[in-house]
């Protein structure tokens, strides 16, 4: 009996070991914007809601691009296109509500509504702010959605449209990271607001790349704090409630102009299966598959995966000019990524 108790004893101490190795609190904003908000970031309220953007490039691009991130990342997530595409764009990237520094809904928005329309209107309130009328937009998983539905919401603002391993459909993910499991189970997620070990951080992150090699501490370090910021925790469970019904694939095939789809061949938690239904419904859209990468080709490989961008987009990189933006083409091509690589970066 002595022994038990000891062991009993012994497990407890073990437990709250590890409940206070686990503990994360809540980080201010304030206390993130200095690592991870240097210039050019900048903030803005909009209709009551905090925000944080970058604008970057020439300011009179008539068409400027607009990045939008996917569920738990943030416009960081864009820096390595945004360095190849600034000289000779204007590229706008924000943080959406619930994320990033930018942080979960207020103001004049629904609080703890993150339904993708929301997202959407949000977006297109945003770039009013910037006054920005006409712009080509592109996105990410979540962010590929939110682009998509600014296109069906509002399509005479939107010349031209760019999805990055987008969600949009139901499907079945081979796997999913071990963060967006615990988000999805109920009170076990609640209890993540508070408890949230950087390692589960880092198997997630690891789990959406194509070569888990390429993940640093650093970028482990980012995602791990942008999920800490006040408030982002809590808008995860909530979006992660509502996905499974925040669907409507039929908007998609209502979609009537130029479409560029990419995605990454080893992407085990959005299937490729998805880029082949984007590829079908939007007509004479192009779609590039890169075999080697996983969910978030544009920050695993920005080189690569920006290199058909420049295309679509009418970039011309050997004058570092722009040319006006070519139409869509008649056909459909589906390019492999072996097509794409040997591409200027």
């Amino acid at each position: 009996m002595q022994a038990l108790v000891r062991a009993f004893g012994l497990l407890l101490m073990l437990t709250a070991l590890a409940v206070t190795l686990a503990h994360a609190p809540d980080r201010s904003v304030d206390s993130l914007v200095t690592r991870w908000a240097p210039p050019p970031s900048d903030f803005m309220y909009v209709k009551g809601q905090f925000v944080h953007f970058r604008d970057e490039g020439p300011k009179n691009d008539p068409l400027p691009l607009v990045l939008v991130h996917g569920t738990a990342a943030s416009l960081h997530t864009w820096q390595g296109w945004v360095g190849d595409l600034r000289a000779r764009k204007r590229v706008v990237t924000f943080d959406l509500p619930g994320f990033g520094l930018t942080g979960p809904f207020t103001g004049q928005y629904p609080a703890g509504d993150y339904r993708a329309d929301n997202l959407a209107r949000f977006t297109l309130d945003f770039l009013d702010a910037l006054h920005v009328q006409r712009f080509a937009i592109g996105g990410n998983s979540l962010g590929g959605e939110v682009a998509w539905r600014v296109a069906a919401l509002a399509p005479s603002r939107v010349d031209r449209l760019i999805l990055v391993d987008a969600t949009g459909y139901a499907f079945a993910p081979e796997h999913v990271p071990v963060g967006f499991q615990l988000a999805r189970v109920k009170g076990l997620n609640r209890l993540g607001e508070f408890l949230t070990p950087r390692s589960v951080v880092e198997d997630s992150v690891r789990d959406v790349y194509g070569d888990p090699s390429r993940v640093t501490g650093a970028l482990v370090d980012r995602y791990f704090e942008m999920m800490m910021r006040e408030g982002n925790r809590h808008a995860l469970n909530l979006r992660m409630e509502v996905i499974a019904r925040d669907l409507a694939p039929e908007r998609i095939r209502t979609l009537k102009l130029p479409a560029l789809i990419l995605w990454g061949g080893k992407d085990r938690l959005v299937p490729p299966a998805n880029a082949e239904h984007f590829h079908a419904d939007i007509a004479g859209s192009r779609l590039v598959v890169f075999p080697t990468l996983g969910h978030v080709p544009q920050e695993e490989d920005a080189p690569q995966s920006v290199a058909p961008v420049r295309a679509f987009l009418g970039l011309d990189p050997a004058s570092g000019a722009a040319s006006a933006p070519s139409p869509a083409p008649a056909a459909s091509p589906v390019t492999s990524a072996a097509a794409t690589a040997s591409e200027p970066a």
